[in-house]
Parts: C-alpha cells; sequence; structure tokens
C-alpha cells in the first residue's frame, strides 16, 4: 500500500473513530446535570478509555511492556463497548425525535434525574453484554462436517482435516489462549491441519516474545501444517510473519500447489492484499492449477471468499476461506452477509463445496456477539470414482 494510500486510510479511520466517540461523550455528559462533581472524572476517565488502544498500539510499536499490553486489552474492550453505546444513543435520540412528531413518552422521560438514571443503565446493560461476549469468544467450538467427493484417490479413502482459521495471534490472543486451541486441535487426531489465513494479528513481535511458535510446534498431524496469508500478515509485514511461521515447521502456500501423500493437492493463494503493491497480481486460479492432475482431489485455501464462481469453474472441489468473522459482534453480521456471498458457514456450488469459516480468535475486542468462535473438523471421503 503506498504512503499516500495509507495516510488517507488511517486519517478516515480515526475521523469516524473521533466523530462516535465525541457523540457518545457529549450524550453521556448531558446525563450529568444533577451530579456536575462527576464531570472531571467523567470527563477524564472518558478520553483515557478512547485514547488507550491507540496509546497501547504506538508503545507495542516502539517496545512491548506491561503498560502497552494493559493499554491494548483496556482499549480493545472499549472498541466493544463504544459498538453498544453508539446504539443505544442512537436509539434513545430516534425516541425522541419520534416523540417531537407524535408525543409518547412521559415527561419524567426527559427530567434530569431520569437521563441519569438511563446513563447507569445503559452502562451496566454494556458491560453485561460485553463480559458475555469476552465469555463466548474464549470457548471455541468444534464444528463438525462430512462431505463426499466423487473422485479417486491413490491411497486414501478418507481425510480428516483440522480447519483454523482467523487466530489472529499477537498480544489479544495470547500464549494461553493457543495453547487451548491447539489443545483441542489434538484432540481430532488430524490428518493434515489448514489454516486459511490471519494466523498473524499484526506485528510479528508479540509473538515472538511469546514464542507463540514453541505451541504451535506442539500441533499432531499425519501431514504437518498448511497455513496462507491473510490481510492481517500485511498489515503487520508479511515476509517476517511467513518467515517466523516457516521456522516452526508450517508449509506456507503463496500461489502455490502442494501434492499431499500422491493423493491428493492443497493450493494456497496469497491474499488478496498482495494486489495493492506496485506491478503485481496473485495468480489466478487457472494458472495455480496448470499441470495438476485433476482427477485427484483438489482443496484450494483463499482468505476472503470474494468470487467463489472461480473455484466452481476451475474444477476446485473444496474451498476454505475466513476473513468474515461473521461480523464478530452484532449487527455487524448484517454487513457481512450483504457483501459477501457467503458470510458463514457451508454451501455447494456445482460440484465444488465451501466453507467460510467466523474463525477461532478476535480481531480488535476479544469479544464476539451472535457467533462463536469455531475450529473446523471436515472428513471428505473421496468415493474413487474417476472423472
Amino acid at each position: 500500500m503506498r504512503r499516500r494510500d495509507v495516510i488517507i486510510f488511517f486519517t478516515v479511520i480515526f475521523g469516524v473513530y473521533g466523530v462516535i466517540n465525541y457523540y457518545i461523550f457529549i450524550r453521556g455528559a448531558g446525563s450529568l446535570v444533577v451530579f456536575p462533581a462527576f464531570r472531571p472524572w467523567y470527563v477524564g476517565a472518558f478520553f483515557f478509555l478512547a485514547f488507550s488502544y491507540i496509546a497501547g498500539r504506538f508503545l507495542e510499536r516502539r517496545k512491548i511492556t506491561a503498560l502497552s499490553n494493559a493499554l491494548i486489552w483496556l482499549g480493545s474492550f472499549w472498541l466493544a463497548a463504544v459498538v453498544y453505546f453508539l446504539l443505544i444513543v442512537i436509539a434513545l435520540d430516534i425516541a425522541r425525535l419520534l416523540h417531537w412528531i407524535i408525543p409518547f413518552l412521559p415527561q419524567s422521560f426527559f427530567e434530569p434525574q431520569a437521563r441519569f438514571f438511563i446513563a447507569i443503565g445503559s452502562i451496566l446493560i454494556v458491560v453485561l453484554v460485553i463480559v458475555g461476549g469476552a465469555v463466548n469468544a474464549a470457548r471455541p467450538r468444534i464444528r463438525s462436517l462430512n462431505i463426499s467427493i466423487p473422485k479417486k484417490s491413490h491411497s486414501l479413502n478418507t481425510l480428516n482435516i483440522v480447519a483454523v482459521s482467523d487466530i489472529h495471534l499477537g498480544t489479544i490472543i495470547c500464549k494461553a489462549r493457543l495453547e487451548r486451541i491447539v489443545r483441542k486441535i489434538n484432540s481430532l487426531n488430524a490428518d493434515i491441519v489448514l489454516l486459511p489465513g490471519d494466523v498473524v494479528d499484526e506485528d510479528i513481535q508479540p509473538v515472538i516474545k511469546q514464542d507463540l511458535g514453541d505451541t504451535f510446534r506442539s500441533i499432531k498431524s499425519k501431514h504437518g501444517v498448511i497455513a496462507i496469508t491473510g490481510n492481517h500478515e500485511y498489515i503487520g509485514g508479511v515476509d517476517a510473519a511467513c518467515s517466523y511461521l516457516v521456522e516452526q515447521g508450517i508449509i506456507m502456500l503463496r500461489d502455490d500447489v502442494i501434492k499431499i501423500a500422491d493423493s491428493f493437492y492443497v493450493v494456497g493463494r496469497e491474499d488478496r492484499s498482495y494486489n495493492r503493491g506496485p506491478k503485481r497480481r496473485r495468480k489466478p486460479i487457472e494458472e495455480l492449477l496448470r499441470g495438476l492432475d485433476k482427477s485427484l482431489p483438489i482443496i484450494l485455501m483463499d482468505h476472503q471468499p470474494f468470487h467463489l464462481e472461480e473455484a466452481m469453474k476451475n474444477g476446485i472441489d473444496l474451498q476454505l476461506s475466513g476473513h468474515t468473522h461473521h461480523g464478530q459482534m452484532w449487527p455487524f453480521n448484517l454487513i457481512t452477509n450483504r457483501i459477501y456471498e457467503l458470510s458463514w458457514g457451508y454451501t455447494k456450488k456445482g460440484d465444488t463445496h465451501f466453507y467460510v469459516s467466523c474463525g477461532v480468535g478476535s480481531w480488535g475486542p476479544p469479544v464476539r456477539i451472535g457467533n462463536r468462535p469455531e475450529i473446523m473438523h471436515i472428513k471428505l471421503t473421496f468415493l474413487n470414482i474417476a472423472k
């Protein structure tokens, strides 16, 4: 991404974030009319929370410390809280607007004391939602899927796949969290473990400092662990992230193909972020498949689930994707459902099976509301029918 594009991108992001926080701040300040002594504390606490994530990331870039970690954790929960405070404030403002058109609210609703108690109630609601979402995010489930593929395989009748997308390793998804994920992976006796992108959240340094690679090396898989890049590997430095993962014994497929046990292929596409570089374009699927024995099963990993028809037209048997998180927190799933043909789950187009995972980790807030993180357990059965 060019420097100018980066500046524009972050200017827009910080601008929107600032406007949203200011909107919430003004509405919250209005509820303190009856307790003016609280206002300085409110102002200080609000601005500290609003800037904690940004400050933590800035400090982390310079040096990882207990302070930078604490600020990132606190700020991450604030990012989630902002979403639900915003929804509450908008709902209250809409109610006031409708009341102005057609009066239906009691006069007591507009009293200063009522505004204060509404603010307290809103805080309690948001805290309960965030706590519930954090508990949910920390408890990934195993989601099982059985798929039959009408192709021959030289030496296999079945293939036991464990697929884990969007781990987002870093300060938030730390060693303890990864160890729990790996224990679940190992309980499934995988023939092969596939990681369809966003293994690393952003900067690789928190991953190195926690020695998360040691945990990766404990994954048990007959045919190894294979990963592809996601957009977040590009945010923090794709080459450094990939080099680190390769050092841990993970096979990185970057617009590449590997043949396993002379029985099936795994195709790994470079993330779409690759195209942002000057004069760079990731390879089309047809180029990646050139020269392959298409009578054998072909599994494709493509992090972002756009243009599913391309896999179908090129004879892919199974495509695994992630990226969407299915919105991660309601109501963002309503947006991802509009953007992607398949935001989460399984579908079949022609002879091609697709699964888009909502992911096992989280980006930003360690909170999931409306969906639960998952580890995919896919059993492929080969019908040994020559096509």
